[in-house]
Parts: C-alpha cells; sequence; structure tokens
C-alpha cells in the first residue's frame, strides 16, 4: 500500500511538471530593448565653463595666481610666517631668490592642484652638481620637485631638474639653457590617511617639464628626505607650497595653481 502511495505521488508530481513545462513553452520570449544614443547621453550637470588663457601658459579664469610679476602679496617668509617672502621682484617680471633669506610658502594651504611655475637659472653660471641653480618646489610642504640648472649640467640623476628629489629620476632631460626660461606643469594628487593616521594611499605627481612629460603619474613615496628613505610618518592635511633657497639666484614667474 505505501508502495502505491509513492506512486501515486511520483505521478502526480510528473504531470504537475509536465503543465508547468508547457505553461512557460507558451510564454512567449520578450526581447531587451533596443540601445538608442540618447540611453548613454548625460546631460546634467553641465560642465562648468572656464575661460582659458589668451596666452598659453597664463592663467585660466579659475585659477589662483600665486606670482604674476607685481608683488609678493600671496606669500611669506617659512622663518617668520608673520613676515612678508623676503625675495626680490626683480623689473616687475620675475622672482629672485635672495641666498640667505630662507624658503618662502604661500599663505594659502592646498591638497590637489594643478600648478604651472616658469623658473630660470641665474643669469650667471656658476657652480656644478647641486650647486648651480638650485632650488625647488615644496608640495604640501613636503613633497619636493627639484629645481635645478641641469642643462649641460651632471649630478645624481634623482636629483636633477624634473626629479621628485632622491625618490625619482624623469624620464628625459628637456633642459634649457640657463639663460632661458624652463616651464613647469604638474598635477598633484595629495596622500590620503586612514583615521588611525597611517597611509592609505600616496601622493601623485605627473610632471611636464617644457612640455615634455618627465614624471608619469609617479608615486611619492614620502616625505622628502636629503639623508635616509622616503616615508609618511604623520598624517597631515592640506598644506602650504613652498619654494626653496639653496643661495642660488634662482629665479620665477607666472605662478598659478588650479584647486583639482
Amino acid at each position: 500500500m505505501k508502495s502505491m502511495k509513492l506512486f501515486l505521488t511520483a505521478g502526480v508530481l510528473a504531470g504537475t511538471f509536465q503543465i508547468y513545462a508547457q505553461e512557460q513553452s507558451e510564454v512567449p520570449e520578450v526581447s531587451p530593448m533596443p540601445m538608442k544614443p540618447e540611453m548613454t547621453e548625460i546631460w546634467q550637470p553641465e560642465v562648468e565653463v572656464v575661460t582659458p588663457a589668451k596666452k598659453l601658459g597664463d592663467a585660466p579664469s579659475d585659477a589662483i595666481v600665486l606670482f604674476d610679476g607685481k608683488n609678493l602679496d600671496q606669500w611669506v617668509s617659512q622663518k617668520d610666517t608673520t613676515q612678508t617672502a623676503p625675495w626680490e621682484v626683480v623689473d616687475n617680471d620675475y622672482l629672485q631668490v635672495v641666498p640667505g633669506s630662507g624658503m618662502i610658502q604661500t599663505k594659502k594651504k592646498f591638497g590637489d592642484i594643478q600648478l604651472h611655475l616658469e623658473f630660470s637659472a641665474p643669469d650667471k653660471v656658476e657652480g656644478s652638481s647641486q650647486g648651480r641653480g638650485n632650488s625647488g618646489v615644496f608640495f604640501q610642504n613636503r613633497y619636493e620637485l627639484q629645481i635645478l640648472d641641469s642643462y649641460n649640467n651632471r649630478t645624481y640623476r634623482n636629483g636633477q631638474a624634473g626629479s621628485i628629489y632622491k625618490d625619482h629620476a624623469p624620464l628625459v632631460n628637456p633642459m634649457r639653457g640657463p639663460l632661458e626660461w624652463n616651464v613647469y606643469d604638474v598635477v598633484y594628487r595629495a596622500p590620503r590617511f586612514k583615521e588611525n593616521g597611517l597611509i592609505d594611499s600616496p601622493a601623485e605627481i605627473t610632471v611636464f617639464l617644457n612640455g615634455v612629460l618627465v614624471q608619469n603619474n609617479a608615486t611619492i613615496n614620502g616625505l622628502t628626505q636629503y639623508i635616509g628613505l622616503h616615508d609618511y610618518p604623520e598624517s597631515h592635511g592640506n598644506d602650504v607650497i613652498a619654494l626653496q633657497d639653496h643661495g642660488n639666484k634662482t629665479q620665477f614667474r607666472n605662478i598659478w595653481v588650479r584647486e583639482l
């Protein structure tokens, strides 16, 4: 009797499955909606308009101009941040290091930025290796992009112009002669830190020197050190851009940034 019940149950189940399968086969297949061009068009929000400069390399409409040849209103002394930057503005044109006066830094603090900066070696060519036209631009007051007269001037490769000092050598050396102006165009991404203060993602930098790529989205391995390895000893937020006094009368002009 028990086996008869099992047989009847199995038969009922088989019949039910057959009816279900038949019903399913009668449901027409629905094709996916064909794609149209407008399905992948994004209209809002509209892309912000930025007016480019009439002359390539000059500041666009949304830039913060840090130096345009007129004054040092955007800069202070790093030795005493209550004091105006002690470097010399020459001929309402360019800024020149006053050796021994110390580094200067921006009043405003920055994180991710696009930077444009033009520099030249001192008019009189003196010294060699690191003693010739040496300076540097420090992002967040910590990470140095080297400035040096690297035109026919041999030095260690990770210390020449275009290097992230003692971290990454430049891909190539496109420096102009000491009586010419050189141009940096930089995209800098600040490091990110975890809540516990440890590094989450390191700083990254892309650098064009005289229109030639010399750092291709390079990872900055930490705080610039003259002696020792680079690392991230502590977390930090936005900070100043600083220019180095290395004892040479290095010159600067047309400095501006865009916050990213």
